[in-house]
Formats: C-alpha cells, sequence, structure tokens
C-alpha cells in the first residue's frame, strides 16, 4: 500500500509550512490551558502530524492537542494527581479508540446532517476571527486556541473585544497590520499568477514581517516593543539530548487505578467525537471530494494517542482549524500533514530562540484569514436559498457553537435539524382526498409512530357510508403503532357503516398486531 504521493510535493510542502505556523501557538495555548508542560502540546502536535499523518486515510485532515479537551485534562490532572499518572489514561484512551474503530463506530460521523456540518465549519471561522483579534492587538490575556464563549480569566469571547480599546499594544497593532496587509496582498491575482512569488507562502512572509518589525520597533520607546508575554513562548534546550530529557513516561503502576480507567474512557469518547465531526468538516472542503475511511481514522488517532502518551503529550484529536489552514493553503495528500509534524519537530529541536521572536500578533492575523475564508458572508446566502429545512439548523448550529462550545452546538443543531426532518416526514406523509363516498388515505412516504395523530384525524372525519381506499404502496416501512391503529379503526367501522379496503397493508400484519 503506498502511504505517500510524492506528486504534489511543491504543493503539500507550502501547505505544510502553513500549517505548522497555525500549529505551533496552537499546541503551546492549548497545553498552557491544560495546566500541562508545555512540551506537552509539542509532542502531541509532532505525533498527530508524523504518527497520525501517515497512518489516517484522510488526505487533508491535521491532527493535534484540541482546545475541545482543555477543560476535560485540566480537570483529570488535578483529579489523578500527576501528570504521568494522567499519561497512563491518555494511552489507555489511545487502545479504546482502536477498539472503536475495529467495531466500526466511525460510522457514526456519517448520521451528522450537513447543515449541522457547515454551521460548525462557518461558525469556527467566527470563532478564530473574534477570539484572535484580541492577539492581533497584543492583548493576550486568553490562551491561543480557546474555542470556548466562557473563557477561564472570566471573560467571554465578546467582553474580550469590548477591551480591546483599552488594552490594545500600539507594537502589536502595527505588526498586526502590516500582517494583515501582506496576507491580503498575497490573496491577490497577480501574485498568484507570478510562479515565483505564488510559491512563497504568504503566512510566513507575514510572520517573518513580524519579527524584523518587532525588532525594529526597539528603535522606538519602550511601549512599541513587544515583551515576552506577545511572543512565541518554547522551551529553550541546549542540544537534542537536553530536548528529549523533557519527555516524561508514564506511571504505569497505576493501571488497578479505576479513576485512570474512567478518565481514559471520557477522553475517548470526546476525542472520537471531535474527530469525526472533524472529519466530515474536512471531507466536505476537500476540493476532491475525497470521502475519509473513519473506522480507520479512529484506529489512526488510537495509535496517535498511544505514542503521544507514552512520549508524554496531549491527547490528541483531528482538528478543523489545522485541517481547513491545510486545505487553503494548497495541500493535496497527507504528506502536507506529516511535512508539519516534522517541520514543528525539526524548528523545536534546532532553533527555539529563532521561533520566540515570532509575534502572536502576526499568528493571530494569519488564523483570522483562515476563520474568514470558513465564514464568508456568502455562505449564509446559500444555505439560505437552499430552504428553511436546511438554513435554520445551520443558523442555530452557528450561535450554538459561537455561544457555547464545539460539543454541546453540534448537539444542539442536530436536534433542531431532527426536528424539521420529523415535521417535514410528518407533513408530507400521507394525503387525504374525497370524491362523493370514495376516500383516498394514500401513505406518500414510510410511515413511524408520529404520523399516527395524522392518521387517526383522518380517519375521524369519515362519515358513515364512506367506502375508504388505504393505499400503502409507496410506503416501503410502516410502523408497529400505524398498524394498530388502522386495527382499531378496523374494529370501530362496523358500527359506523364505513367500508374499508387495504392495498400495501397486510391483513395478515394487522390480524396478527
Amino acid at each position: 500500500m503506498k502511504i505517500f504521493n510524492f506528486n504534489h510535493l511543491k504543493s503539500d510542502f507550502s501547505a505544510g509550512l502553513v500549517v505548522f505556523l497555525v500549529a505551533l501557538p496552537l499546541c503551546l495555548g492549548v497545553a498552557l490551558a491544560s495546566g500541562a508542560p508545555l512540551i506537552s502540546g509539542i509532542i502531541a502536535g509532532v505525533v498527530g502530524g508524523i504518527v497520525v499523518g501517515a497512518l489516517s486515510g484522510s488526505q487533508l485532515g491535521v491532527s493535534g492537542p484540541a482546545a475541545g479537551l482543555t477543560v476535560t485534562v485540566l480537570t483529570s490532572i488535578t483529579e489523578l494527581g500527576a501528570y504521568d499518572t494522567f499519561l497512563l489514561a491518555v494511552v489507555l484512551a489511545g487502545v479504546f479508540q482502536i477498539i472503536l474503530g475495529r467495531l466500526k463506530a466511525g460510522v457514526i460521523g456519517y448520521y451528522f446532517p450537513t447543515s449541522v456540518i457547515k454551521g460548525m465549519l462557518t461558525a469556527i471561522g467566527l470563532i478564530i476571527i473574534l477570539k484572535q483579534i484580541p492577539h492581533a492587538m497584543g492583548i493576550d490575556l486568553d490562551y491561543e486556541g480557546d474555542e470556548d464563549f466562557f473563557q477561564t480569566d472570566g471573560q467571554n469571547t465578546l467582553s474580550e473585544l469590548l477591551r480591546v480599546s483599552e488594552l490594545f499594544n500600539e507594537g502589536a497593532l502595527i505588526i498586526g497590520l502590516v500582517s494583515l496587509g501582506i496576507m491580503i496582498l498575497w490573496e491577490q491575482p497577480f501574485i498568484k499568477r507570478n510562479q515565483i512569488l505564488n510559491m512563497i507562502p504568504g503566512a510566513l512572509l507575514a510572520v517573518i514581517a513580524g519579527i524584523i518589525l518587532n525588532t525594529g520597533l526597539t528603535v522606538l520607546p519602550p511601549l512599541f516593543h513587544l515583551e515576552s508575554n506577545h511572543l512565541v513562548s518554547l522551551p529553550i534546550t541546549n542540544s537534542i539530548g537536553d530536548f528529549f530529557t523533557l519527555f516524561q513516561m508514564p506511571n504505569f503502576s497505576a493501571i488497578n487505578n479505576f479513576a485512570v480507567w474512567k478518565v481514559a474512557l471520557v477522553i475517548a469518547i470526546i476525542a472520537s467525537l471531535e474527530t469525526l465531526l472533524s472529519v466530515e468538516a474536512t471531507d466536505k472542503l476537500d476540493p476532491d471530494s475525497r470521502i475519509t475511511p473513519t473506522n480507520r481514522e479512529l484506529q489512526a488517532q488510537g495509535a496517535g494517542n498511544i505514542i503521544s502518551g507514552l512520549l508524554g503529550g496531549l491527547p490528541l484529536t483531528q482538528v478543523i482549524v489545522r485541517s481547513s489552514a491545510n486545505i487553503q493553503a494548497g495541500g493535496k495528500t497527507n504528506l502536507a500533514t506529516v511535512i508539519h509534524g516534522l517541520i514543528l519537530l525539526v524548528c523545536t529541536i534546532s532553533i527555539p530562540t529563532v521561533l520566540n521572536q515570532i509575534p502572536l500578533a502576526s499568528l493571530a492575523i494569519v488564523l483570522i484569514m483562515v476563520g474568514y475564508k470558513l465564514a464568508k458572508p456568502a455562505i449564509f446566502k446559500q444555505m439560505y436559498k437552499e430552504g428553511q429545512d436546511q438554513f435554520v439548523p445551520f443558523v442555530i448550529t452557528v450561535l450554538a457553537v459561537v455561544f457555547t462550545d464545539l460539543l454541546k452546538g453540534i448537539g444542539i443543531g442536530v436536534f433542531v435539524a431532527m426536528l424539521y426532518i420529523l415535521y417535514t416526514n410528518y407533513k408530507g406523509s400521507m394525503s387525504f382526498m374525497r370524491e362523493g363516498k370514495s376516500v383516498l388515505i394514500q401513505f406518500n412516504k414510510d410511515i413511524f409512530y408520529f404520523n399516527k395523530s395524522e392518521l387517526k384525524i383522518k380517519l375521524a372525519s369519515l362519515k358513515e357510508g364512506d367506502t375508504v381506499y388505504i393505499d400503502g404502496t409507496r410506503s416501503s416501512f410502516i410502523d408497529h403503532d400505524i398498524y394498530l391503529t388502522l386495527e382499531e379503526f378496523q374494529k370501530d367501522v362496523k358500527s359506523r357503516n364505513i367500508e374499508v379496503e387495504l392495498k400495501g397493508i397486510s391483513r395478515k400484519q394487522l390480524n396478527h398486531n
């Protein structure tokens, strides 16, 4: 089996570099918010890129530490009392995911409605924009990668924006505006038509410009120069050997601790759900409309979590922010994912001091551009044209994800979509036609228990002396409750002088019920 396709090496390398720039602050931010060592986020990012990227059947999905797990990780470390004990739970979570993949639980991913998946993508885009505006202006109080409406610092997504005019940093604002100008310039057609300029990722230029600008701002008053808390903050090591001393092994002696198994199961379930959601979303964005084998994806994620846990890393999932950045940057195959992991590993070991000069404001602009492409106004217009049954669940999902968190928002969106499905099925499930004393009740589609009330109303409207024809030939499924209703009706019609003829509805089935 061919693991990598090198036919698109140039595109995949360029995309991998952009994804690295997106992933770097997110890996560190998620680790910080999780109460784990900063290196644990880098380890998870590297494993998610190299290991999961090689094993997964997803051509464009990118895995790494996920913001959706930060609260779970933080409370689990506290509950288990030690980080090395938590690492054992990560390893066991990976085992659970492999089992889920072998049991073909990946099919769950196919049951999320398209309107909800599109709503999730749009909501993630809006969240990225709203969350990164403060970072672009030097307000780095909330951790990078936070996707929840309510923040750990007591603020929320909207209240954080209200503080921008009071807390912004002049130097970060200058760097952010210049970076934004570069990113917009690099989206212009004349740049894309130039063979040389098109080879250089705009995100890389924005980051380099940010470093140069921040260095140049030292000649101005200190007000304009960014301090370390506004820059990337990687752990510094003097050699490869020192780097590997930062790794931790799980505490296998805690294998008999029930709390460890409970945490492992929770992580496995949440990580699997987030992965399946991201897979569905990524496949929707794939220009080539490829379909990811979800059971294989769960097993790849399981292998990734086992290795991440063994090395001291955070639990990981496939992540839509990194995946969409990969697609927008022109990634073609899973080689881009692996390249991003390799760049993350090599640069963390070899040039941490250079990476620590990158302003968070520049990286925030890169993320804002990713968010804008996910949440373009045109998507709302498109969904509106597709009808109310698509538009309403879409909008509800967007609002729910933005104002709660990913999993809660998706749950609300799926619930609303299911209500529309039930309503649509109920509305057109059967027709009633009268011509004199002859009445036709036609089942137009599959009939479920929630159609019982409509059927009872139609049957109750029949008059003495009517002949009613009940046609179920268009239904491949008729619910048990419907058969019981028809059976009761047959007993009642004798006293009402009504004749009944059934077509496509088994009398044997009625008599049996």
